[in-house]
């Protein structure tokens, strides 16, 4: 069973997020399984579902709209009740340009 840290030990977010209501496809033990992101920042996303991971790291296929796929692992960082939140390990420069690129006009 995971357990799920206090509020009070979440730290504050240095990237904001912005709402990012598309599939992506996670690999969970060497299996995919399509997921719908919730939100989506420089540094990671949260995901809505139950996806049973076993481990503490999963590697994600983000298709960005209109844009490229990403491939990355990830980190677990959270389990909520409705889905869990996941920072990015290593992207690189494309990666991170393609998130800028669908961030940045969304941004408030």
């Amino acid at each position: 069973m995971h357990s799920t840290p206090r509020t009070a030990d979440v730290p504050q977010r240095f990237h904001p997020r912005v709402g990012a209501n598309f599939m992506i496809k996670l690999i969970v033990d060497g299996r995919a399984i399509l997921a719908k992101a919730r939100d989506l920042s420089m540094a990671g996303l949260c995901l809505i579902g139950e996806f049973g991971c076993s481990d503490h790291t999963l590697t994600l296929c983000i298709p960005l709209p209109g844009d490229r796929e990403i491939v990355t692992r990830c980190r677990i960082k959270r389990w909520h009740p409705d889905g869990l939140a996941v920072e990015f390990e290593q992207l690189d420069w494309d990666d991170l340009f393609a998130l800028a690129r669908y961030l940045h006009p969304r941004l408030p």
